[in-house]
């Protein structure tokens, strides 16, 4: 026993299944044979000596040095005049003499950038609120349930010093709100929205503004850009008051390459591949993770572990998977190509590593939301790995949304020609347990904003804007949509400036937001729109085969046999007496069109109710004569008939 440090738990960290490997390295507060003080555990196999630099000594380690406990490279010291809250670092000496001052790869708190050290901590006093939450979500069954996902970067939804910052400056943390603020205004909004879910852009650690969390240095440090730990709990726990889930974008492809973190680490390749081929991640500046060593192993799992029982989020995104899978993912020509043991290009490393941790997450988490974010068209990604799947529960559809915005960036007078972009997806939208994502990566870097896609005059960008959503929430899948899009922002985001909210003052852009906030409200009010998303019982076509105007129909049903009529028109036309093959005869009624005169449209309505006639259409054995309004989204639904005086009474 080295300070409360168990054979097993160090036996079970070089085995690469220690799944709380944060409990085991680190800073921690002990009490050891009476005495209090931190304990400081790291692994770094290739040093000569190990010593704490912090504030407290003058950065000079050689009074606080560890002792080397294990073969395999565990450094372990307690120390008691150490103070808390102060900056620390690892004082490595490498076997070619070199000195590296190294943050703590397990640090549960870091100075704010440009600052680079680790804080040793505090105790966390925050008391949860949400029992009641995670009760329910051991019962959750998402893939029944409605999810609609909001999507921020926190740094830019608002900030408290707007407008553009000159050319290599940087925000200062008053330019952002707190999590506390952010907990007062943006959970409130999202809430009245219609939303259920927040998905946060990774909030590790990381020093550089741009790279908006994807390029991480702490893995086990919330960002200091927005407050403490603590108020990020709270902000979690109001979200859960509230009745929404928090998702978390989580980066374990690769890191990135700055001297204080994780490369190399003890002076040579620890966390990421010794072999360069396979660490560098070039386009991105980054390295890779060494999907094989068992450390790194319980170094990543315990990570996303550590979010959910640390900060009791709901779920996690798993950013670039394909770039995880497969050896020579964005290589450019003339890079030298990596292949495995079978000559082919699939890291199997990462594949094992992928089935381990969601066999891991779900074994202590079993209502996590697991999210791949997947480009690769491979198959079983949200399949058990008892089947041979990956073992997520969800996976991004990015081929339906490349697929989409295509079409849509057609004028609506070329659509025809380009119409198996639109129905495509349906080929395949039961093969995995699909969301439907209009991310962030959509909307920056010249691709413009979802808006500024839309090709007419501005009354059709509108129109078509909220045929896309429309769309998205009657297509099966689960949905995310990008902070601003409920605005119709003209611009592209601004990651260093806030969202455009002065759009809310003008009538169109407003007219969106109120359609955003419906539309989510009428996705919540009918489960035929949600609990039959992965089973092919829950949707069927209608008539996918009117090319020539570019209008489709087709049917979602619920668990209980109710079911919607659907069609969209891609084109500004409006057509009258449009035959819509129905499979029951009786009255139906139009419940939702996105050309509604509040949704900024022509508002072409279907107002009163339709009778069906019995002849067969669309291979059904009735039909119904509608108004179809121009770039639209419109909803049916045929009226119950009350058959007997018991019905009546219920």
């Amino acid at each position: 026993m080295y300070y409360n440090i168990s054979e097993e738990d160090i036996f079970l960290f070089h085995q690469g299944t220690n799944y709380r490997a944060n409990k085991l390295l680190g800073c921690h507060t002990i009490n050891w044979e009476g005495i209090k003080g931190y304990r400081f555990a790291v692994w770094a196999p290739n040093a000569i000596e190990v010593q704490v630099a912090c504030e407290s000594n003058q950065w000079d380690g050689s009074e606080h040095v560890l002792k080397r406990i294990t073969d395999e490279g565990l450094w372990v010291g307690f120390f008691t005049d150490i103070p808390e809250n102060i900056p620390y670092k690892y004082e490595i000496k490498s076997m070619n003499g070199h000195k590296l001052l190294k943050a703590d790869p397990y640090a549960l708190q870091s100075e704010l950038r440009p600052a680079t050290a680790s804080i040793t901590p505090i105790l966390s006093l925050h008391e949860w609120n949400d029992q009641e939450w995670e009760e329910k979500k051991k019962t959750f069954d998402a893939h029944k349930s409605p999810i609609s996902i909001y999507e921020v970067h926190l740094g830019s939804w608002k900030m408290k010093k707007a407008g553009k910052l000159n050319p290599g400056e940087t925000r200062s943390a008053e330019d952002f709100y707190t999590y506390i603020e952010l907990a007062d205004e943006l959970i409130p909004y999202v809430k009245s929205l219609g939303f259920t879910h927040i998905e946060l852009l990774p909030l590790a650690e990381h020093p550089f503004d741009l790279s908006w969390g994807y390029q991480i240095t702490g893995y086990f440090s919330v960002t200091a850009r927005y407050g403490p730990r603590n108020d990020f709990k709270y902000f979690v726990d109001q979200c859960h008051k509230h009745n929404i889930g928090v998702i978390m974008d989580w980066v374990p492809g690769h890191f990135c390459k700055d001297e204080f973190a994780l490369r190399k680490f003890d002076g040579e390749a620890l966390y990421e591949y010794a072999d360069p081929r396979k660490a560098e991640k070039r386009s991105w500046g980054t390295l890779t993770f060494d999907f094989g060593r068992p450390e790194v192993q319980s170094f990543l799992i315990s990570n996303a572990l550590f979010w959910f029982e640390e900060y009791h989020i709901d779920g996690i995104r798993v950013d670039a998977v394909a770039s995880m899978l497969y050896l020579n993912f964005d290589k450019s020509e003339g890079e030298e190509k990596v292949y495995n043991s079978y000559s082919g290009e699939e890291n199997l490393e990462a594949f094992a590593f992928i089935r381990k941790l969601n066999d891991a997450i779900f074994s202590y988490e079993p209502g996590a939301l697991m999210m791949a974010e997947d480009s690769s068209d491979l198959p079983l990604v949200t399949a058990p790995t008892y089947k041979g799947g990956l073992g997520f529960n969800f996976k991004w559809n990015m081929g339906w949304m490349n697929d989409m915005l295509s079409y849509m960036e057609n004028d609506s007078i070329h659509r025809k020609w380009h119409h198996n972009l639109l129905t495509f997806s349906f080929m395949y939208t039961h093969s995995e347990n699909f969301l439907l994502p209009l991310s962030h990566d959509e909307v920056v870097h010249g691709k413009k904003s979802l808006l500024d896609k839309m090709p007419g005059d501005q009354w059709q960008q509108f129109a078509n804007l909220r045929l896309l959503y429309g769309y998205m929430m009657a297509h099966p899948g689960k949905k995310l949509i990008f902070m601003g899009g409920e605005l119709a922002q003209y611009a592209e985001w601004k990651d260093q400036e806030q969202l455009d909210w002065h759009l809310l003052d003008y009538p169109l852009h407003h007219a969106i937001y109120h359609y955003v906030k419906a539309l989510n409200q009428f996705y919540l009010a009918y489960p035929e729109l949600y609990e039959l998303d992965h089973n092919s019982e829950g949707f069927e076509w209608i008539d996918p085969h009117n090319i020539e105007q570019s209008i489709i129909a087709f049917r979602r049903r619920s668990t209980s046999g109710e079911e919607l009529i659907i069609i969209c028109n891609f084109t500004p036309n409006v057509y009258y007496d449009y035959k819509v093959g129905v499979p029951e005869p009786g009255t139906y009624k139009e419940i939702f069109s996105s050309d509604a005169a509040a949704f900024g449209g022509t508002d072409q309505l279907n107002e009163a109710d339709h009778f069906s006639f019995p002849e067969k259409w669309h291979g059904l054995t009735q039909h119904i004569k509608i108004k179809i309004p121009p770039l639209a989204i419109t909803i049916f639904k045929r009226k119950k008939i009350i058959n007997s005086v018991e019905e009546a009474i219920q």
